[in-house]
């Protein structure tokens, strides 16, 4: 799986790995801000991520995407056991405790397709863009997307599905189905709002019609489910340029006054741009794009359909990821729980994140030595 010999410790990207290690830094002192209890936890997941991260980097993802039939399965079974014997909390079944461990499948299932479409799609590449593969991996996804609406967990399913969409795109299907997919979605969609804005709608839970009639009428439910965005805009703002201090004891404080509840999970950006300003929030963005870039530029230079769709997979979700969470910390978006890459407290997102970054690793590094070996270097001669 790894043979040491073809590979130079110049093959690996050290920049995403510093990239990916600088920003969970950040998380560990923003969640140890945010609830200091929790910090202990969040070093813990962040040494364990790092440590996969890196052995991940070591082995040939050709080799681990063999099994992609069993992480497919396995990604099924998980989320059919949240329904089953799932953990509830604040009116959702997302957690399972399997011997003494509790995770969030929801989150695993974003490096699962990624991982089993990667597979799927390289082994029936030449066939893929048929109406009969085309079909296949729009029915494989359903059960997954189904399972992770039923929870109710609405941000991970729209975040599943642009990542589905742009699995599909890097896999290379026709700019006809694309184009024809748009030409019934973007009608699709604005029918669909019109329906859960009615006041006797069944598509969604109230308290999710709640948040988007919150965000679109912030003053008439500024005491009520627009509360937490409007103080997480404040808090933001208040930062200025190099915020408040690291663990502030200032009265004004929006966190120190429980202004936001569990703001070591989706308002994380809120904490940050409190203690650290505008200087702290821009670092944590920059070294999101800078990770997401590194991510699809190391999947474009892949000579395989499996590498690319894993780099741009990986770069996708984190990109629209950190969109999604400091969209709604800012406003921008109504208000819908979803960590922030790296950064939030949640080990079960930490550590998929690292893992996933770490096929990302193992996809530059393979072809880097490729590249050294086609060209017949020194280090790399075809005679070797």
């Amino acid at each position: 799986m790894f043979d040491r010999s073809r590979y130079r410790l110049s093959d690996f990207d050290f920049k995403l790995a510093v990239y990916v290690i600088m920003l969970a830094l950040i998380g560990i002192f923003a969640v140890g801000s945010a609830k200091e209890s929790l910090q202990s936890r969040q070093i813990l997941g962040t040494v364990i991520g790092v440590f996969l991260m890196i052995v991940i980097s070591l082995m040939d993802y050709s080799v681990l995407l063999k099994t992609y039939w069993i992480i497919y399965a396995g990604n099924l079974v998980l989320l059919i056991l949240v329904l089953i014997m799932g953990h509830s909390s604040g009116g959702a079944q997302r957690w399972i405790n399997i011997a003494g461990i509790q995770f969030q499948p929801s989150e695993i299932a974003k490096l699962s397709l990624i991982l089993f479409y990667a597979a799927f799609i390289r082994t029936h590449m030449e066939r893929f863009n048929t109406f009969l593969y085309i079909f296949l991996c729009v029915a494989l996804f359903l059960p997954v997307i189904y399972l992770i609406y039923r929870q109710p967990d609405m941000s991970t399913s729209i975040m599943t599905v642009v990542l589905f969409l742009t699995i599909m795109f890097v896999g290379g299907v026709s700019w006809k189905v694309v184009l024809g997919f748009f030409a019934i979605v973007i009608p699709a969609t604005m029918i669909f709002f019109s329906m859960i804005m009615q006041p006797d709608q069944t598509i969604i839970k109230e308290y999710q019609r709640n948040r988007i009639l919150g965000w679109i009428y912030p003053e008439e439910y500024e005491d009520t489910v627009a509360y937490q965005q409007t103080n997480s805009v404040i808090a933001i703002g208040s930062g200025q340029l190099t915020g408040k201090g690291y663990r502030n004891n200032e009265i004004s404080s929006v966190k120190n006054g429980n202004f936001i509840s569990q703001p070591q999970t989706d308002f994380i950006f809120a904490v940050i741009g409190e203690e650290f300003g505008f200087m702290g929030t821009s670092a944590v963005l920059l070294l999101l794009i800078l990770i997401s870039f590194e991510c699809i530029i190391i999947g474009m230079r892949s000579r395989d359909i499996a590498g690319r769709i894993i780099g741009a997979g990986m770069g996708a979700l984190i990109a629209f990821q950190g969109f999604m969470n400091i969209g709604v910390t800012t406003g921008v978006l109504p208000n819908t729980g979803i960590p922030l890459p790296f950064v939030s407290y949640g080990l079960t997102s930490l550590d998929s994140l690292f893992i996933g970054t770490g096929f990302v690793l193992s996809v530059g590094k393979e072809e880097r030595a490729g590249r050294m070996y086609r060209e017949g270097s020194d280090e790399y001669s075809i005679d070797r």
